[in-house]
């Protein structure tokens, strides 16, 4: 399988977004369409980027189920008076009909199989888009066999080409555009797909086929979530064998320890300056999220006949955590909280 990561600077960037534009159009001169769905947390992000640097002659129709922040995406977008110009959709399929280019940011595989559903039938237009020449860009977090069935039903009814990007960096990275991109698509879509993340983010690792981003996403989620409750115990255990947390963590980062959960996202109150452990576990990736993530591993493990060892003992912590009331709704290194830890 081949794995590249790309970099692109902002010259070579502005050069390959201008040859993606003119080579999505079916008539030479004609403005750019474009389609997102999805404006929640993460998606609305993404596509304030994406308006942003968009030429002001492009059209992007945005659609989402909450009609507040369809509007508020549209004022303030309206405000800044640059970029792409953008117009309310009624539907997910009204926000597709047009569009050379759809992207689409949503919770779970039900919501993504329920708004293609609404998108290919009946088929789209070809007026405006030659339907072998559309392009979707799903960067929700689902799981991989999902994945392929949608993608199974763009291709089927040759209405364009289905990738899966799911990103990393979570809402700070969405806002500041710094996102990486695990892009699993065929070689020949690379070029036209990768100038489009970018401008949503600043790496794009293209895993391999289609599905191969969502597999390379949920592994990486897996030892995540593994790596947090460990990072938990471990901070917990020392604490209690009076061990300052700050020389604790230290410890643990310049040697074999090290994780991300220790160093970035230490669970324990001052360890790290502007952690969600250093405000009450606010913000961050929620434990929701990082249950439903876990979830989705352990569903394509078992179909891929992986063993996993730890998976539904993680999963067992995480859904006792989030019922917790002082654990609920926050960020994942809570279950330090929910395991005893000292505050």
């Amino acid at each position: 399988m081949r794995s590249n990561v790309r970099i692109t600077t902002p010259l070579v960037r502005s050069a390959l977004q201008s040859i993606q534009r003119r080579s999505f159009s079916a008539s030479v001169g004609r403005q750019a369409q474009w389609g997102f769905i999805g404006l929640g947390q993460m998606g609305y992000n993404m596509a304030r980027n994406l308006q942003a640097k968009l030429p002001s002659s492009d059209t992007i129709r945005v659609f989402d189920i909450n009609a507040t922040s369809i509007q508020k995406f549209a004022n303030e977008t309206k405000a800044l008076g640059s970029g792409a110009a953008v117009k309310i959709a009624a539907s997910a399929r009204e926000a597709a009909e047009d569009a050379e280019t759809t992207i689409t940011v949503l919770p779970q595989p039900s919501h993504v199989k329920n708004v293609f559903g609404q998108i290919l039938k009946p088929p789209l237009s070809q007026e405006v888009v030659s339907n072998p020449d559309r392009l979707f860009i799903d960067c929700s977090t689902i799981d991989p066999s999902s994945s392929r069935e949608v993608a199974n039903a763009v291709h089927t009814t040759r209405q364009g080409r289905f990738v899966d990007a799911p990103m990393s960096g979570g809402i700070v990275g969405a806002t500041a555009g710094t996102l990486t991109f695990m892009l699993g698509s065929s070689d020949s879509l690379i070029s036209r797909v990768e100038p489009i993340l970018m401008m949503m983010g600043k790496r794009v690792i293209h895993c391999g086929d289609q599905g191969a981003g969502l597999s390379g996403k949920l592994a990486n989620n897996y030892l995540l979530a593994i790596n947090n409750i460990a990072t938990a115990e471990a901070m917990n255990l020392g604490i209690k064998w009076g061990l300052d947390p700050k020389v604790l963590a230290s410890l643990i980062n310049i040697s074999t320890g090290k994780c991300w959960p220790s160093e970035i996202n230490n669970p324990v109150k001052g360890v790290v300056e502007g952690s969600p452990a250093s405000r009450d576990y606010s913000g961050g990736f929620g434990i929701s999220l990082m249950k439903k993530d876990l979830g989705l591993a352990i569903q394509a493990a078992s179909e891929a006949g992986a063993r996993l060892e730890l998976g539904d003992r993680a999963k067992q912590v995480y859904d006792a955590a989030e019922q917790q009331e002082d654990c609920k709704g926050r960020d994942f290194s809570v279950v330090y909280r929910y395991i005893g830890g000292a505050e």
